[in-house]
């Protein structure tokens, strides 16, 4: 009977440790599905016309833009504009039209160009037959230069483009260019000088559609100074092209 008993206690020692070993190997919850992935808003496109690309002064064009993906939308010198539109524009100059589209997809831009033409030189009433030294004085003006330079200086730059205007009116009238030096240098350094500069100036008219055989050059160096005093002013008069009718 005590056999039976012990046989019994082992019986249920077995069961308790199986119940143990069970219930440390219980089945682990599953983990939460992953959150869905982050749609990106798509980036935002632009484009900008001008119809047409060029125009005359005082006169208009039709700017044309359209925009994807933007909540925000301006042009350079206009402001604040629609994502899609169109507009009259009058500028007086040649002109970038840039526009910037901004969305929850970032941003983007794009530029039309609207050129002005430059006006037309108006048309001169004066008889080349009439053309005197004082008249054409008036109208074709000298050049200057810095000290030891012939390079055509900025503000010769408007001069050399008025001055072509006026001889492009009259074709009848043929140009010498005179290179003058101030009184500092050799007299041979000078005539090289002067040469270059004559030479320069003639360039630069050719470059503004003058014909070149309408333009005779000759360097004076330092032998005819248009002022005498040792002076930076006075030295500045005497570097320069001269232009006079040849005759």
């Amino acid at each position: 009977m005590q056999h039976l008993h012990l046989k019994y206690l082992a019986s249920l020692v077995s069961l308790a440790a199986v119940v143990m070993i069970a219930g440390c190997h219980k089945k682990q919850p599953a983990p939460p599905p992953p959150p869905p992935p982050t749609v990106s808003a798509p980036a935002p496109t632009a484009e900008i016309t001008v119809t047409p690309q060029a125009i005359n002064p005082g006169d208009s064009a039709v700017l044309n833009w359209k925009t994807s993906g933007a909540t925000d939308v301006s042009i350079e010198g206009v402001g604040q504009v629609a994502t899609a539109g169109t507009m009259n524009v009058k500028p007086t100059e040649s002109t970038n039209y840039h526009l910037i589209a901004r969305g929850d997809g970032g941003s983007t831009d794009a530029t039309a160009r609207l050129t002005v033409n430059a006006p037309q030189a108006p048309v001169s009433n004066i008889n080349e037959n009439e053309m005197d030294d004082s008249l054409f004085h008036q109208n074709v003006q000298d050049v200057f230069y810095d000290y030891d330079a012939y390079d055509i200086r900025p503000d010769a730059q408007p001069i050399i483009s008025k001055d072509a205007a006026f001889l492009n009116q009259h074709t009848g009238v043929k140009v010498v260019i005179g290179g003058y030096c101030d009184e500092r240098g050799s007299t041979e350094y000078n005539l090289s000088l002067g040469e270059n500069r004559a030479n320069a100036a003639k360039q630069a008219l050719v470059n503004a559609g003058v014909s070149p055989d309408r333009l005779r050059t000759v360097s004076y160096g330092k032998e005819k100074q248009f002022c005498t005093e040792h002076t930076e002013e006075c030295w500045q008069q005497n570097r320069r092209a001269q232009f006079s009718v040849d005759r």
